[in-house]
């Protein structure tokens, strides 16, 4: 059944995130503004303006405190989670930002970009730490892993690639895809990398060995794809614009944004034990 209609936006949601108490929403949309939501209520409590583009992601720091963005503008923004206001805009890229992401300790901010370059920021100071070459086409996709040593990026040149952070050196470049990488994330444990792409794959990469352990073939026009919390299933979303909830023996895992349908896999090939639509949205969240 259905919990909420949250709606304010007025063009695509990009990102959603619940804050790491779970009690508040944040999205990002292509209307360029970020809204903040109260997760009981559906109530909107903020919205965060500033971007002159399109935004592309958002995320919260792992304290709650601070909201990291970034847009089609070239700028990635630091904002007070409690006041709405903007602390900082990090420059530096000189093409659209698609994807940034907080360290784990909240001290780090790494963001990818159209510009083919990967980027390390100080969240206190703004400051660029190191720029990150090596793709030789669209970053579409960063994050770090879990203990925070490492970056995982996917490109438009069809490679996922593995980055030590202390030295900014590239450790590995994994194949596997024939098309465009549309999103990355490693698993829980660190012991696994996901992505998936429009060539309809989802290969699911050994960290430790940098081989491909598992190839999951999914529906066309995927565009995101992520481990559950429990480290044991994938989700395939498609498209943006229906909330799903999927339940599962170990709890309730409620996920992101699709128009025509999710493809839900164990990461060992159990199946899914229930699925629902929850609402198709109209573009709005």
């Amino acid at each position: 059944k259905q919990i909420q209609s949250l709606e304010g936006h007025s063009d695509v949601v990009t990102s959603v995130q619940f804050s790491p108490d779970g009690n508040r929403i944040l999205s990002s949309s292509g209307d360029k503004t970020i809204r903040l939501w109260d997760a009981t209520s559906g109530k909107q409590i903020q919205s965060l303006e500033g971007h002159s583009d399109f935004i592309s992601s958002v995320q919260f720091s792992p304290d709650g405190n601070k909201i990291v963005s970034s847009s089609g503008d070239e700028t990635i923004r630091l904002w007070d989670a409690s006041s709405g206001k903007q602390i900082q805009s990090l420059k530096g890229h000189s093409d659209f930002i698609t994807s940034v992401h907080f360290s784990p300790d909240g001290n780090r901010i790494v963001s990818g970009s159209s510009d083919k370059t990967i980027r390390l920021w100080d969240a206190s100071s703004g400051k660029q730490i190191q720029s990150l070459e090596g793709h030789s086409d669209r970053v579409t996709s960063v994050q770090f892993s879990p203990d925070g040593n490492r970056i995982l990026s996917g490109s438009d040149d069809n490679t996922i690639r593995l980055w030590d952070v202390s030295s900014g050196k590239q450790i590995q470049s994994l194949g596997g895809h024939s098309d465009d990488v549309n999103s990355v994330q490693f698993s829980p444990d660190v012991n696994r990398i996901l992505s998936d792409s429009y060539d309809e794959t989802i290969p699911l990469h050994d960290s430790s060995s940098v081989r491909v352990a598992d190839m999951s073939a999914v529906s066309s026009n995927s565009i995101f794809a992520r481990f559950s919390v429990d480290n044991r299933r994938l989700s395939d979303l498609q498209d943006k614009k229906s909330l799903w909830k999927c339940i599962w023996q170990g709890g309730v895992q409620i996920t992101g944004l699709s128009l025509k349908g999710s493809t839900w896999k164990d990461a060992k090939g159990v199946t899914l034990l229930q699925m629902s639509v929850v609402e198709q949205h109209g573009g709005t969240f």
